[in-house]
């Protein structure tokens, strides 16, 4: 089983590390804990004088073939007992020998195999040992990762352990087609595994979406930092852009498989209106917080560079204000003053000006502050799919897109650490139950306020009136 260092946070220490054990297959433990190990295995090193010549790689190789064929044969003599000799309790017979076909170094290698069937000769008796080494499991995990490095399935076989000419010369399973089957159908596992998650156990704080454009097709990726400060990839969904009916089919989805939505939650968005709406849609109190960084780059965009130079100088010193009120009166100047030379870049700026500041008034320390009031984190997980699959020139359809995608995210959830100031994520939970039941309290109001408000009955002078939307109270008459 592979290994696995995770960093742990100890008394008094900094940067140590503890093995993770891997997830447990069952069928691959049953396999082998039923191979028989021989206390003592003898190899013919004098057979191995060619293989010693091309390395000691190779000379490794031919040893480990032989001790396959020693360990067959003693898992053979427990079952039919020891050869020439008559064992009346013996559950099998020897049956000779045939070809047989095991996974050595990312590929499929020949060798002869014992057959043994049972003693009243009715079927053939499969040997685990056998069974074990003969796994392609292996090979589609090995395949997965020599694509997702960038090694093409013509240049397959060069990337591969050196074996010797011996074993090389009989080896197959290295063609494109071979290992082109074996990545799709690994990262179909893959996308199943992602896309079927149980998401019941995770206590989420904040939740970031964003989408990847592979040739047309678009991914949109939801990801989940929970309370230990933990990023989870959720999901992924692909559509032709980023609309609200596929944001939310996503989120749904997330639903569905047993996310809580009912509390409150940080969004950070990069301030797309269908992300917005869709996660006003599905999750009963959302935070929503809009990505600075991405607010300065639009608001860059309308202005020329010396000026764009001066104004992106301005915006982060205001998003760099303790104060959020202070900060965003700042901005809200700034938006006056480029009213009459760029219009543009001004109503830019007022856009969703507030929710840029939701991170600073929810007090969130400057350790957390710096992962939340961007979005880089779902970014650099996208990255990752990106460079991953940069190889690829031809995309037949959204399926595989989806299956590059997924594969993408699995593998940057092994570079994930926990994200800076992950302590101060219980006092942002508060934070957030505070914001919302502020939120959902009445409140209580003197005069109508647009069209937010119906009589119950009465004239037009009572005061039997309430609100749609249940968030306010009116105090006195109808004005």
């Amino acid at each position: 089983m592979k290994n696995y260092q995770i960093q742990t946070r100890r008394a008094r220490t900094a940067g140590r590390t503890t093995p993770k054990q891997a997830r447990k297959d069952p069928p691959r433990a049953a396999r082998e804990g039923a191979v028989v190990l021989p206390d003592t295995v003898s190899v013919a090193v004098r057979e191995l004088a060619g293989e010693l010549e091309e390395g000691l790689l190779a000379f490794c190789v031919g040893a480990g073939l032989q001790v396959v064929q020693a360990m067959m044969e003693a898992e053979v003599e427990t079952l039919a007992g020891p050869k020439g000799r008559h064992d009346p309790a013996r559950r099998a017979l020897r049956h000779g020998h045939d070809d047989g076909i095991v996974t050595l170094g990312g590929r499929r290698v020949r060798i002869t195999r014992p057959r043994v069937r049972s003693a009243a000769g009715s079927k053939e008796v499969p040997l685990a040992t056998y069974d074990c080494f003969a796994s392609t499991e292996l090979l589609g995990r090995m395949a997965m990762e020599k694509m997702l490095a960038k090694i093409s399935t013509r240049r397959y076989a060069a990337g591969l352990e050196p074996v010797g000419a011996t074993v090389e010369a009989t080896s197959t399973g290295t063609s494109r087609s071979a290992i082109s089957r074996r990545f799709v159908a690994a990262t179909e596992t893959a996308l199943a595994e992602l896309m079927a998650a149980d998401l019941s156990s995770l206590d989420l704080v904040a939740l970031m979406v964003d989408g990847v454009n592979f040739a047309g097709h678009c991914c949109v990726v939801a990801v989940g930092i929970d309370i230990d400060g933990v990023k989870h990839p959720l999901g992924v969904a692909e559509g032709d852009t980023e609309n609200a009916t596929l944001v939310t089919g996503l989120l749904v989805g997330l639903r569905d498989r047993g996310l809580d939505v009912t509390r409150p939650i940080l969004c950070v968005l990069d301030g797309a209106k269908a992300l917005a709406s869709a996660v006003k849609a599905v999750f009963d109190h959302p935070v929503i917080a809009r990505c600075q960084l991405h607010k300065i780059r639009n608001v860059k965009r309308h202005l020329p560079d010396k000026v764009a130079r001066v104004v992106e100088k301005r915006m982060r010193a205001a998003y760099s204000n303790p104060d959020p009120l202070a900060g965003q009166s700042d901005l809200e100047a700034l938006a006056n003053e480029l009213d009459h030379t760029h219009p543009g870049a001004a109503g830019s700026l007022r856009e969703g000006l507030a929710e840029t500041f939701t991170v600073a008034r929810l007090r969130v320390p400057p350790t957390l502050a710096r992962t939340l009031r961007s979005t880089n984190a779902v970014e650099s997980m996208i990255e990752i799919c990106r460079d991953h699959s940069a190889n690829v020139k031809h995309w037949e359809s959204g399926t595989m897109a989806l299956r590059w995608c997924a594969a993408g995210l699995l593998e940057a959830k092994k570079q994930f650490r926990r994200v800076n100031g992950h302590l101060h994520l219980p006092a942002l939970r508060a934070a957030l139950d505070a914001h919302a039941s502020q939120t959902d309290a009445p409140i209580v109001v003197k005069r109508h306020v647009g069209c937010c408000f119906r009589r119950r009955g009465g004239s037009r002078g009572g005061s039997q009136v309430r609100c749609r939307s249940g968030r306010h109270v009116l105090d006195g008459r109808w004005s």
